[in-house]
């Protein structure tokens, strides 16, 4: 558990500026990465917590910044960054909307730009859409260009405001048994492009298995997979895979280039505002983070802690 207190003054070196921050965001990769769980988590401690947030700098610009050098975190009133790992934010985009809209969408922007490489009219599968990251999925890829939207979720009152934000087609998950298979195969006949998952597990499975039974003359699929919030492994028989022209990959950080994932942000940022992209947060004083922690994460609405 993290403890609100001092921490040493962060100092940049070369190529380092110094960020006065103002937000940063409660997402789970924080939280994986503080407990030690994350694949991304770093040894070193103490330190502080956060990978990223929104603040200005000394010539008065207001950036979104991204892995502050460790210790030093984002949930702190000051954090040190490579230059390179900061991206001007637009006049009209709030601080807590970035802060928010950052970490979620960019696993979208990633990994439908940088992995599957989606082209306009292509049909995306969202796996897992209620979520923020989710729901952020399914803007951004119309936003893209897809002409076609499929979205799946746990919740009925939840994937109602998924449509609302443009999923044309929304699959209940059920127990991710066989109705939920039948009616993904009807989508796969149909054609789907891209899977882009949330959630793996029991679901991601039969994704796959809808997808292979689709038979040959279905498009072959991009599946990139983004998160394990229902499970983190899935049994694959090797039949799924040569029997169907699915391709699987990742998406995350070590997945796609430091570089790229910055560009990514940069390119989101900007797209936030003309798109109206849309996410629910929830503001606390970054005093209140012992309190807060205990329950926030993958939440509805959005956790950013502002910091005077």
């Amino acid at each position: 558990m993290p403890v609100y207190g001092d921490f040493k003054e962060p100092l940049p070196a070369d190529g380092e500026i110094l960020v006065i921050v103002s937000a940063a965001e409660l997402s789970n990769i924080v939280k994986g990465r503080a407990s030690g769980r994350h694949y991304s988590s770093h040894e070193e401690l103490p330190f502080v917590a956060g990978i990223d947030g929104v603040g200005r700098l000394d010539d008065g610009r207001r950036v979104y910044f991204v892995l502050p050098k460790a210790p030093f975190g984002s949930m702190s009133q000051r954090a040190v960054v490579p230059r390179s790992q900061c991206v001007d934010l637009p006049d009209n985009l709030d601080d807590v909307t970035a802060a928010a809209i950052a970490n979620p969408g960019m696993s979208a922007w990633a990994a439908l730009k940088e992995r599957a490489k989606l082209v306009a009219g292509e049909t995306v599968l969202v796996n897992g859409a209620t979520g923020a990251a989710g729901r952020l999925a399914v803007q951004i890829s119309k936003y893209m260009g897809a002409n076609k939207v499929v979205a799946t979720g746990r919740n009925t009152e939840s994937m109602k405001a998924v449509a609302a934000l443009g999923a044309d087609v929304t699959i209940p998950l059920g127990d991710a048994g066989d109705a939920f298979e039948d009616a993904l195969k009807e989508q796969f006949s149909a054609g789907i492009d891209i899977v882009l998952d949330y959630l793996w597990g029991q679901s991601a499975q039969r994704i796959i298995f809808a997808g292979a039974k689709a038979g040959k003359d279905a498009a072959p699929i991009r599946f990139v997979h983004t998160g394990a919030m229902s499970a983190p492994e899935i049994t694959l028989p090797s039949a799924a895979l040569r029997s169907s022209a699915i391709t699987l990959m990742g998406s995350g950080i070590g997945s796609v280039p430091l570089d790229r994932m910055v560009q990514s942000i940069d390119e989101l940022m900007k797209a936030a505002v003309r798109g109206g992209f849309e996410i629910q947060t929830k503001t606390f004083p970054l005093s209140e983070v012992e309190k807060v922690w205990r329950t926030a994460g993958n939440t509805m609405p959005r956790v950013v802690f502002e910091i005077a």
